[in-house]
């Protein structure tokens, strides 16, 4: 301790480095280096409000919004300000599965459509199914339909719907649940000549898109959330909705 004061009254009295003073005295320079404090400690705060909200979150996400905000830096700052604070995501990882024939690669907007229902409670305990409908080429959500309950009649209209937003589609994918496999949808599908691909039954990982979607969904969303009625779930599933169309990473930054 002698030793250590003593290099830090030379630093201070006769205007030397740390490491000239650490030398004269004969005490190793770590033992006198000062704690600097965190830098940018306005960001930091800015990063943690952000992840509060949004805790599955990764570093390139907080950084979309924190643009939005007006403050940009390098992605590599970034993470290292991310990793400092403690924010990173715990992967939730999920059984292996083995690869499987799927249709035709999507390589423009409307060539494919992905579909598939996930389901979740509010209140005491009432189940209700979201429709999760994605073009497999830009990853972009399309809709996310929440009732209690969604007919194969219900799927046709809000496929009118989004058809009238986003124009036709040329396929569709999905597996074969009792709602994509009504007459009215076979019929829908007939009528304005798309082309409906069914999955293999018990071989979700051919409709791989859709999956990872839903998988983002209930890890960033259902998992996070308690819905109060099935309003309160409309207006959460929108508002994900949103972040999920809106605040991604460019694909450039892998």
């Amino acid at each position: 301790m002698a030793r250590r004061d003593a290099a830090l009254r030379a630093m201070r009295d006769h205007d030397i480095s740390q490491r000239r003073a650490c030398t004269l005295v004969g005490v190793d320079p770590k033992t006198v280096r000062r704690e600097r404090s965190p830098d940018n400690p306005d960001i930091r705060r800015e990063m943690g409000k952000i992840a509060e909200k949004r805790r599955r979150f990764g570093y390139r996400r907080i950084g979309i919004l924190l643009e939005r905000k007006g403050i940009t830096m390098n992605h590599k700052k970034l993470y290292r300000l991310y990793r400092e604070e403690g924010l990173s995501v715990r992967r939730r990882r999920g059984r292996k599965r083995a690869r499987g024939s799927r249709s035709p690669q999507a390589l423009r907007p409307n060539q494919r459509w992905s579909m598939d229902f996930v389901s979740d409670t509010f209140g005491a305990s009432r189940r209700f199914p979201i429709l999760a409908v994605n073009d497999d080429c830009c990853r972009e959500n399309l809709g996310l339909i929440a009732d209690t309950s969604i007919s194969g009649d219900r799927v046709t209209r809000e496929l009118d719907a989004l058809v009238r937003l986003y124009g036709k589609p040329e396929s569709i994918v999905s597996d074969n649940g009792t709602e994509f496999t009504s007459k009215a949808v076979l019929k829908w599908a007939k009528d304005n000549g798309v082309e409906w691909h069914y999955i293999d039954p018990g071989k979700p990982q051919q409709n791989a898109f859709i999956e990872s979607f839903n998988g983002s969904l209930r890890d960033e969303c259902l998992n996070e959330e308690i819905f109060e009625s099935l309003a309160d779930a409309r207006r959460t599933l929108a508002l994900w909705r949103y972040d999920y169309n809106n605040v991604r990473p460019h694909s450039s930054l892998g």
